[in-house]
């Protein structure tokens, strides 16, 4: 018998029926006999409904007061679906944040999990139910409900799993798994059977919608095998796993990500001198805004040209302040491009193997793809392009690296 726990995700629980279906799903599996804490989220579209109804009251959201109305959203599914599975003859328990006691910090509308009380949920278990539990919320030390951000409700999965010793955390979702790049540019992309907590890390961080970065995080902090499944089809998914298997048939490359969302700035004619890097991204990071990738030119007159990347939503901010720093800096001139996309390469397989970057840059070369700037780290390489080239760039990489190869099919 394994301890699995399950969450669905919005659009798993987006109606009556859906819950219905859901409820059909947790049935099986207990019947196999595996013990489940299943999480859910809101309804699909719930939660941003609940906050523009508080933005029709006020234009000044209190983030204690917003947490309270949102955090709703996750009771009225969990409590469905617990009737839902009662009507089935399967007992269970719907529990909310606070009920279960998912102890986190006070920073409202992004709260951080700090502890979980796991013996309510044991004695549950062990009386033979179904526990399920609200994702995205939780408690802080004074009593005051909180929630978790943007992928809350994955994070609490994986935090409950990890606090009950779970055999594995199944992450039911709207894709059947984790595929090497986005199906809808390259029909040949391939779902993964497996793939490790580092690339899918990178593969979130560098674009991929499939999971959220925090839950990754902490599943591979608390070394919790993660499964990422389809809500309404059979399938094995993807599992993330600590796991590097070694051997001939272990890809240089598991995946290609992308990402549209960005915009790069350049400072030119800036005087090359100590610390010119800190005096342009100092006033940058004092505006809250993160920045990506970085270059740094020196040129045979003693300036230099210093070139990052913000996400496209920070690009006018940025330009503003870095026009500012450029008059006190005494620069040249200040040049901004929207029309950029950033394309990665992630896998571990290139820990032993050399060449990867230079295959990559063939492949882009032969397309006549120009390069304008090149980050690496140990297991990726990314690269910026002119937008109208990204899905050109990713197919072409995709077969560079045979991920499409019929002989790379796993399924």
């Amino acid at each position: 018998m394994a301890l699995i726990v399950q969450k669905f995700g919005g659009t798993s629980v987006g109606s009556i029926e859906r819950i219905e279906q859901v409820a059909d799903k947790v049935k099986k599996h207990r019947e196999a006999g595996d013990d489940l804490v299943i999480v859910l989220s809101a309804m699909s579209g719930e939660t941003n409904r609940l906050i523009e109804l508080a933005k029709q009251v006020s234009d000044q959201l209190v983030p204690r007061e917003l947490d309270v109305i949102v955090s709703t959203g996750e009771q009225v599914t969990i409590a469905l679906l617990a009737m839902a599975l009662i009507k089935r003859g399967v007992p269970a328990v719907s529990y909310t944040g606070n009920q279960v006691r998912i102890l986190t910090d006070s920073a409202h509308n992004k709260a951080r999990i700090l502890q979980i009380d796991d013996q309510k949920i044991r004695a549950d278990l062990q009386a033979g139910k179904v526990v399920v539990v609200a994702g995205f919320q939780g408690v802080d030390e004074h009593g005051n409900i909180t929630t978790l951000g943007r992928g809350g409700s994955d994070t609490t999965g994986v935090a409950l799993a990890a606090a009950l010793r779970a055999d594995e955390c199944q992450i039911y979702t709207d894709v059947d798994g984790v595929y090497t790049t986005d199906p809808r540019v390259v029909p040949l992309a391939r779902r993964l059977e497996k793939i490790t907590f580092e690339e899918m890390l990178e593969m979130a961080s560098l674009g991929s919608k499939v999971l959220q970065i925090r839950s990754v995080e902490f599943a591979g902090k608390y070394n919790v095998p993660l499964r990422v499944l389809h809500s309404f089809k059979e399938g094995p998914g993807t599992l993330i796993t600590i796991d590097e298997e070694e051997s001939m048939e272990q890809p240089i490359i598991s995946g290609i990500a992308f990402n549209r969302d960005e915009a790069k700035l350049t400072i030119r004619g800036v005087p090359d001198t100590p610390g010119v890097a800190f005096k342009i991204l100092g006033p940058i990071s004092a505006a809250n805004i993160e920045v990506d990738m970085i270059v740094q030119n020196v040129s045979h007159d003693n300036t230099t040209d210093f070139t990052f990347t913000v996400h496209h939503n920070e690009y006018e901010k940025a330009l503003s302040v870095l026009e500012s720093t450029a008059r006190e800096m005494g620069a040249r001139e200040v040049i901004g491009d929207t029309k950029i996309a950033k394309v990665s390469i992630v896998g571990v397989g290139m820990r032993s193997h050399a060449g990867v970057a230079s295959r990559m840059f063939e492949a882009l070369a032969k397309e006549s793809i120009n390069i304008q700037m090149i980050s690496t780290s140990e297991i990726k390489v990314s690269v910026v392009i002119e937008e109208k080239y990204l899905e050109l760039a990713v197919r072409a990489l995709h077969t560079a690296f045979e991920l499409d190869a019929p002989a790379r099919q796993s399924e």
